[in-house]
């Protein structure tokens, strides 16, 4: 298996796009842990409880802007000049998305084309990741049938929910992108699509354990809208130790992929994460079934990831169990006041010790 170089990563400038997000800013620690001279451009953190404040990175420079405003995004890679880039900003809420349809096609499709423009004439760019979604797929047989549907590179993307729509039309846009700018250059520039990520220091609204780890805080019953819709649970830290060993080989020459799947080896419902967190916790399971479903979704979501284990040595590391009781740990140290600065480094470095290093 493939592990992480760190003389390939000290003093690399690095652009990462959405660090004061919830991936975001896990992937700036780790970054900057492995020797990154990490520049962050993103929207200001929302909200009173915030992973990106409580960690307090130290990054080489910090922007809070808006990618659908061109000229932000210009001035700032004039600047930073980088060499890898991430982008992970996003409106990432499918219910947000139904909400408000054209923000999430607006800063999704159209923040991704301006920094792709952007990035067009940068001297010392050297790999771009784009980070989409396991939604990007076209699901509308999931969507009537319910049954399994096992996502590879190779399947159409598309999109059925303005959120998905938004994500497939991202990795149009990079396509397009790499095609007539960058592939003259020999400047990769692909796609990384995850499974649905889980990990401590998750508050976004309407996600999985924002609302577990809520009813848990305040004694409360976990209600849970569709208890039987199954999909590739993971620790944060798997797909972000794919992100880096897929940068990592585009730029070695290792892999010419333009997208790679990373996910779990199973998926697993709703009722069966709680149940399994619960537990994880010391706590009786149980929960209740609200009776909003909310908007439309498919039942079942799996990826299959074979490509980026035989192309990049990737692959998952953590039972769902032991995700689990990552995440559990995680929270119950930050509600004991530990230093999570600290308790954050050693998940990554424990998760990286897994992975082997260089």
């Amino acid at each position: 298996m493939a592990s992480l170089n760190c003389e390939f990563w000290r003093d690399k400038r690095v652009l990462l796009t959405g660090h004061t997000g919830f991936k975001g800013a896990w992937l700036a620690v780790w970054l900057t842990e492995l020797g990154a001279k990490v520049h962050g451009f993103s929207l200001a953190p929302v909200g009173d409880e915030n992973l990106y404040q409580i960690l307090k990175t130290p990054l080489i420079s910090d922007v809070h802007a808006d990618l659908r405003a061109y000229e932000e995004i210009s001035k700032f890679v004039t600047r930073v000049k980088p060499e890898i880039v991430f982008h992970l900003a996003a409106q990432a809420l499918v219910r947000q998305s139904y909400k408000d349809p054209l923000e999430t096609i607006d800063t999704n499709v159209m923040g991704t084309a301006n920094l792709l423009s952007a990035l067009r004439e940068c001297p010392d760019l050297q790999t771009v990741l784009v980070v989409t979604s396991d939604k990007v797929y076209d699901n509308s047989a999931a969507y009537l049938s319910g049954g399994d549907h096992i996502f590879r590179e190779s399947n159409a993307v598309g999109g059925r929910d303005p959120y998905s729509a938004s994500k497939g039309m991202q990795e149009l846009v990079t396509r397009s992108f790499f095609d007539s700018y960058f592939a003259s250059k020999n400047i990769p520039v692909s796609t990384a699509r995850a499974g649905n990520v889980i990990g401590g220091g998750d508050w976004a609204e309407d996600r999985l354990m924002t609302d577990v780890i809520a009813a848990i805080k305040n004694g409360g019953t976990v209600s849970l809208r569709n208890p039987l819709a199954t999909r590739p649970w993971q620790h944060v830290l798997e797909p972000l130790s794919g992100y880096l060993l897929f940068a990592q080989s585009l730029q070695r020459g290792a892999t010419d992929c333009r997208a790679l799947n990373f996910g779990p080896d199973g998926s697993h419902n709703v009722s069966h994460v709680v149940e399994t967190l619960l537990k994880c916790w010391g706590l009786d399971s149980g929960w209740t079934q609200d009776g909003d479903p909310g908007p439309q979704e498919a039942k079942t979501l799996t990826l299959d990831s074979s490509l980026a284990s035989t192309e990049i040595g990737w692959r998952p590391h953590l039972s769902l169990e032991e995700t689990l009781t990552w995440v559990a740990g995680w929270f119950k140290a930050l509600y004991s006041d530990q230093n999570m600065t600290e308790f954050t480094v050693n998940q990554i470095n424990t998760f990286q010790n897994r992975m082997g290093g260089e």
